[in-house]
């Protein structure tokens, strides 16, 4: 993997690799870069000494937080750590800037959540052979679209991360791409307003640019849907449910699938979403039975889960 090449000489290739990390994903604790960066190593001294390098450098910032009756350090870029990983040029650049005010803010939680559902496709994909790695899924990537509801408006789809996911079938010897929008929901507002996030990714599957007018093209232009410019199947939807008891995640999960079944703007869609809960997803992997469709049969399974995938 290849690591910034701006970093202070001195930094081993181990903060440097921690330093893309933290670019991309913003905020991520000590025991979440020691399982995407480290976990060959049994124990995380290693990697403290290449986070607190980092911080001595001024590449790098932390703050604690109690989990479970113990302090966990969560870690972030500074702008000179931004700027260093930026003038690499190895990754794409983003705007946002991580504080100690927004590391101990009410989006603390839901963004360790987001690195801890990708996490959980990191350590399956080891598992098993396939191939996803700390840097394969993008937090809040911006999808822009127009909706007919809404005529004249620029709308914007901004998922809670977009990952890649390489599958390896070692029997028939093929190897597919699989692309997923993933949605963490924390329990933190109403389902109805979750509800109505499906309305947002139904919109842009089914938004197809229109030609500028007046340009003189002669005969019939084919229109493309936006989403094709990007991708080449529609990534499927994942909504990852957790911050309370399984039981009520899956009351939640219910109320979500019983509101999209009854909303007739989405009865055909050509979305495909399901929904689980995180602790699911880390025991079982992605690719077990433990997505409920949110549209569609009824019934527990995996199949949806299978997009027209893209061989490698």
């Amino acid at each position: 993997m290849p690591y910034p090449q701006t970093a202070p000489t001195g930094l081993g290739p181990i903060a440097q690799q921690a330093a893309q990390v933290l670019y991309q994903h913003r905020l991520v604790s000590t025991r979440q870069l020691h399982h995407l960066i480290t976990p060959h190593h049994t124990r995380t001294e290693y990697l403290r000494r290449q986070l607190h390098s980092l911080r001595s450098a001024g590449l790098a910032e932390m703050v604690g937080r109690r989990q479970s009756g113990q302090t966990e350090l969560l870690w972030w870029l500074t702008e000179k750590g931004a700027t260093a990983v930026e003038s690499a040029g190895l990754l794409p650049q983003r705007p946002y800037r991580m504080s100690p005010e927004a590391a101990l803010g009410p989006l603390q939680e839901h963004t360790l959540a987001t690195v801890e559902t990708g996490l959980a496709f990191v350590d399956w994909a080891r598992r098993q052979d396939h191939e996803c790695g700390p840097l394969d899924w993008s937090p809040e990537t911006a999808h822009y679209y127009r909706a007919d509801s809404r005529p004249g408006e620029e709308l914007c789809l901004i998922p809670d991360a977009v990952l890649s996911y390489v599958h390896t079938d070692s029997k028939a010897k093929q190897r597919a791409l699989l692309t997923f929008f993933i949605e963490v929901d924390r329990t933190q507002m109403t389902i109805a307003r979750v509800a109505q996030k499906l309305h947002a990714y139904a919109a842009y599957h089914a938004y197809t640019p229109q030609p500028a007018a007046g340009r003189g093209i002669r005969g019939h232009r084919p229109s493309i849907p936006a989403w094709r410019y990007r991708y080449p199947a529609f990534p499927r939807l994942l909504m990852v449910f957790t911050g309370a008891s399984q039981a009520r995640l899956d009351r939640r999960i219910a109320d979500l699938r019983s509101l999209a079944a009854n909303d007739p703007t989405l009865t055909n869609t050509g979305l495909r979403a399901g929904a689980t809960t995180l602790f699911q997803l880390q025991e079982q992997g992605p690719f077990a039975k433990i997505f409920t469709p949110v549209l569609g049969l009824p019934q527990t399974t995996d199949a949806w889960l299978r997009p027209v995938s893209v061989a490698v």
